[in-house]
């Protein structure tokens, strides 16, 4: 019963560590695949899309720079983002890579 408890106690631990990092990828990923599917979007510079796509990660606390994003105009849109968060918890820390991105085919 008390080690059931524990694992119980572990995994709700984790969920509420890991959680909100998950959440907002899945946010920022819906954000991209609006973006490239945006009627008249493919018509805007890479700059401004650019511009866009940074400005939706500082808004959800993403640390993604100029370097992570990546606009590629073959066959349609495709906006590609790569970037790491760390979660650090009691004696443990881990670095959770995400590779975000949507084309508009």
């Amino acid at each position: 019963m008390v080690a059931g408890c524990l694992v119980l106690a572990a995994l709700v631990f984790f969920a509420i560590l890991f959680a909100p990092v998950y959440i907002r990828n899945l946010k920022f990923q819906n954000y991209v695949d609006e973006l490239t599917h945006g009627v008249g979007n493919d018509k805007q510079p890479d700059a401004v899309l650019q511009g866009r796509v940074l400005e939706e990660a500082r808004e959800l606390g993403l640390p993604v720079t100029e370097s992570n994003v990546r606009i590629y105009r073959r066959d349609g849109l495709r906006i590609d983002v790569q970037y790491a968060v760390t979660v650090t918890a009691p004696l443990y820390s881990v670095s959770i890579h995400f590779y975000p991105g949507a084309g508009s085919r």
